[in-house]
């Protein structure tokens, strides 16, 4: 609450903090960094309420009571990765168990949750989330399992928009180096030693 009521006064404070000869590139950097964790919410809501139909309308058609509440539930918890579908997997399992007495329909609402985990993991989320914050499938995977092993499952929730503000710096990094002297100075000593080379001759 107080930190919402005093939210302007704080970027204010923390604006004029900023060194003065960078102001304008920092406050660049941090709009970019808000755009695209902003997309990144809205392409998580996209992937989360994809996911909410996918399984409520599977598990509905298999003949699952509760099945529409229970897919719907698993979608909106699906921000979290692995998080939400393996606590879905857990509660159909166990309403299948205690609906029916024979093995393949219980194997059909465990096969609608490996499956939309498989086209959650593998497509929809590289591209509607990846694409949306510039990020490389690979680096989402990597973000991923690098976030799960440092710090767990607040790593795992964290690592993706964490990954997406990195990147921002990154390419930022990349093109102030690429217009530095640092990249352009083998350029500029070859073309030195070509006017020599072309003077003696």
């Amino acid at each position: 609450f107080y930190l919402l009521r005093d939210w302007d006064r704080i970027v204010e404070q923390l604006d004029g903090w900023l060194p003065r000869r960078n102001r304008a590139e920092i406050r660049e950097q941090l709009s970019e960094i808000d755009k695209t964790l902003a997309e990144f919410v809205r392409g998580q809501a996209i992937v989360c309420g994809g996911l909410g139909v996918f399984y409520g309308i599977g598990l509905t058609l298999i003949g699952l009571e509760f099945g529409l509440i229970v897919g719907l539930g698993t979608g909106v918890i699906s921000f979290v990765p692995y998080f939400g579908m393996l606590t879905g997997l857990a509660i159909g399992i166990g309403l299948a168990f205690a609906q029916f007495d024979t093995w393949p329909p219980i194997a059909l609402v465990a096969s609608i949750f490996v499956i939309g985990q498989v086209i959650e993991g593998n497509f929809v989320t590289p591209k509607l989330v990846g694409n949306r914050i510039g990020l490389h499938p690979v680096w989402m995977i990597f973000a991923l399992l690098a976030g799960g092993v440092l710090f767990g499952f607040v790593g795992v929730m964290l690592s993706v928009p964490v990954a997406a503000a990195i990147g921002v710096l990154s390419r930022f990094g990349l093109k102030r180096y690429l217009a530095s002297p640092l990249y352009g100075g083998c350029e500029d000593e070859d073309s030195d030693t070509n006017d020599r080379g072309g003077k003696a001759s």
